[in-house]
């Protein structure tokens, strides 16, 4: 359990630093701006290029990204059943909903605690996930909210439009980029591999601190009870359900540890950015942010525990 918790500590101590940073305006706004996208644009990117490139996010033949992204749509779907037959919400709510419950924030915070965790071995599984997490969720909830919408624009149109937004995501175009490149070329290494290798080496204190400092605009004075219901998806239902498929398929140590562990990432600020571009439960998104990050402290040291020692 010592283990556990000094693997935890140190990622809550960063965002908790953001947070008190943002709070008492230790850093502008600007800076706080300049910090995200240096990380974003940048360091991020290396990280997930050079797990690629090396070979790694092409290894896994398909399987854990189908494990992975069958159990996230079938918990999607689910809500989106419960939300239209039991509670009577309308198609657009309903989606939006669902996206909160499995729409982990994998980038900021879960690359972090991936590498933290399980060292640069359970990078490669986690660029395999990566590149397809929001190429995957965030037209398909376009889609259905615009369905949902009097009014909407064709779905086709929209999804296009979104996935053309998608295509020039850095993640995205660094998992693309990198695995082309393990195709055609071998392994970078010498100056480019230790240039990427310092980049790769600041995102992490960098996304944390700036997701702590993202929290300062979030409330859970409304929205919170319906929060708490997403957080018991997002935080126990989905890991459980990526577990259970995962092992049923076989998948191996490191692949289902990773797998499960961005599964247990608290909810995404992005399915807070949906729910405000649809003005449609933007309460519940904004709580289920905070009180999910907050609540992850304990959900991840469990999820962390579990797998203590794989990937070492």
């Amino acid at each position: 359990m010592t283990g556990v918790l000094g693997l935890v500590a140190p990622v809550f101590a960063l965002i908790a630093l953001g947070y008190v940073a943002a709070l008492r305006r230790l850093v502008s706004e600007e800076g706080l701006r300049g910090i995200n996208d240096f990380a974003f644009w940048l360091c991020a990117p290396s990280l997930l290029f050079l797990a690629a490139a090396s070979g790694g996010a092409s290894l896994h033949g398909g399987r854990l990204e189908a494990v992975f992204f069958g159990a996230v749509l079938g918990v999607y779907a689910a809500v989106m059943v419960v939300a239209r037959l039991a509670a009577g919400r309308n198609l657009a709510e309903s989606g939006l909903l669902a996206l909160n419950c499995v729409f982990g924030n994998t980038m900021m915070m879960g690359v972090p605690v991936v590498l933290a965790a399980f060292g640069p071995a359970g990078v490669a599984p986690a660029a395999a996930l990566l590149g397809l997490h929001s190429l995957v969720l965030l037209p398909l909830t376009t889609v259905v909210a615009e369905l949902g919408m009097s009014g909407g624009a064709p779905p086709l149109r929209v999804a296009g439009r979104t996935l053309a937004a998608v295509a020039r995501n850095p993640i995205v175009v660094a998992v693309v980029l990198g695995n082309l490149w393990a195709l055609a070329l071998p392994a970078p290494s010498g100056a480019f591999h230790r240039l990427l290798e310092m980049l790769a080496a600041a995102m992490s204190p960098m996304l944390l601190f700036c997701l702590g400092a993202s929290l300062r605009d979030f409330r859970i004075a409304e929205g919170w009870r319906e929060a708490l219901l997403v957080n018991a998806v997002k935080l126990v239902a989905l890991p459980l359900a990526v577990l259970g498929v995962g092992r049923l398929v076989g998948l191996g140590p490191l692949e289902l540890a990773v797998s499960v562990t961005l599964a247990a990432m608290p909810t995404g600020a992005n399915a807070f950015l949906m729910s405000r571009r649809y003005a449609l439960g933007m309460e519940r998104a904004g709580a289920a942010v905070l009180l999910s990050t907050v609540l992850s402290v304990a959900t991840l040291a469990v999820v962390l525990g579990f797998f203590a020692g794989v990937g070492r």
